[in-house]
């Protein structure tokens, strides 16, 4: 099946691109959703104008993904966890407590989006990246400290 893409898809294609995906992936996801409309001579013609809509649009909200992953980029959050013998953490803290100390800190952020490789296991500072867009990714620092 023949779809051009309206928006940008992960591991498919940017905005404008005409791909060629399996009928149910298109039928049941891309086009319900929006994402894509089926290739038409017609539609291809017509989209060839709506490209540079689409790349005016997508320029404006990389823009606005910037500053948001700049801010994000400020922020430093502290998570205190309860440590045993030997400052060990007797659990861990995973994408969700950061998502909750975020919040807390007045920032927003699904926990699905903090990009943690494993969870944080010791006391100190961790950079963690967190994806803010499709090519846009912010830092944000978490210290994790002994409860008191």
């Amino acid at each position: 099946m023949r779809l051009i893409l309206r928006e940008e898809v992960e591991k498919l294609g940017t905005a404008g691109e005409v791909v060629t995906v399996r009928a149910g992936y298109g039928r049941n996801y891309l086009l319900p959703r929006g994402l894509a409309v089926v290739a038409t001579e017609k539609d291809v013609a017509r989209f060839e104008h709506d490209k540079r809509v689409i790349a005016a649009r997508a320029a404006k909200v990389s823009k606005e993904l910037a500053v948001i992953a700049e801010r994000l980029s400020q922020v430093k959050v502290s998570i205190e966890a309860t440590t045993g013998e030997g400052d060990k953490l007797y659990g861990s803290v995973t994408s969700r407590d950061i998502a909750e100390a975020l919040k807390a800190a007045g920032e927003t952020v699904d926990s699905r989006k903090i990009m943690l490789a494993e969870p944080i296991k010791t006391l100190g500072m961790t950079e963690v990246p967190v994806k803010v867009g499709p090519q846009v990714t912010a830092t944000i620092k978490v210290w994790v400290v002994k409860k008191e």
